[in-house]
């Protein structure tokens, strides 16, 4: 589970003077649920999530993930999560087990408790022809499996998706919705960062409308369509980004 509340990050900038990141953003994504967040690139997503994953500390306001603070208690909080993005990493020069294995080791996981989970993820994730492929020599789908499998190898109860299919061909990108859904039904509590409204509107149980650090709107995808009339997730999203626009430059 994850409860945001009146979250906030400032940074001082330069050329902008003081400028809000987040603009104390509220909400709460269940397990067993796809939490969608939408909006444009800069809209504060990724600010928000390295709040969520310890790896920036908020300016005001709170971040729980499982019932563990963000602030007080990072080290709980990094065990509850496993964090995908379409940037991470691989090592060029560990193959596809070492690799899971390697975080696995790190999480403090026992060699054969460790070995057990990680045949169950090889077999789940279809990703045994991975098992002794160098990083260096995998494709970019290839990579994607690798970096999903590390991120849950722990078995945590969350896991982020930050932008994992931006830059992915159509199939690739396919089969990690497609293991993201999986995830979901099997229990997690899924934070779905995006800008595709297609992804959202196939996958997100719930979803809120992010922009310049504030949110437009949250909801699921039927409470939106009605709240505002507009059946069209993608249109309601470029109404809501525009009127936000107007009032700012007014």
């Amino acid at each position: 589970m994850i409860e945001v509340d009146q979250l906030t990050k400032h940074y001082a900038d330069l050329r902008r003077g003081h400028f809000a990141a987040l603009d104390g953003i509220s909400f709460r994504a269940e397990p067993g649920q796809i939490y969608g967040l939408l909006g444009p690139n800069g809209a504060g997503k990724t600010t928000a999530l390295r709040i969520l994953s310890t790896l920036l500390r908020p300016t005001s306001g709170t971040a729980r993930v499982n019932g563990f603070d963000v602030v007080e208690q990072p080290s709980e909080v990094r065990h509850q999560l496993g964090f995908v993005s379409v940037n991470t990493a691989v090592y060029d020069r560990m193959t596809g087990w070492e690799m899971v294995e390697y975080f696995g080791r790190l999480y403090g996981i026992e060699p054969e408790p460790l070995r057990e989970r990680m045949e169950n993820l090889f077999d789940r994730l279809q990703m045994n022809e991975l098992r002794d492929q160098l990083g260096g020599k995998m494709s970019t789908g290839m990579k994607q499996k690798v970096s999903i499998a590390r991120a849950i190898v722990h078995d945590p109860p969350l896991v982020i998706f930050d932008e994992a299919t931006a830059g992915l061909d159509v199939l690739v990108a396919r089969a990690l919705l497609q293991t993201v859904a999986e995830l979901r039904d099997h229990g997690k509590c899924i934070l779905f960062s995006t800008h595709i409204m297609r992804e959202a509107e196939k996958l997100c149980d719930r979803v809120a409308i992010i922009h310049r650090g504030r949110i437009l709107a949250e909801g699921t995808l039927e409470q939106l369509r009605e709240q505002y009339g507009e059946p069209d997730l993608e249109e309601l999203f470029f109404q809501l980004i525009s009127r936000h626009e107007a009032a700012v430059h007014a």
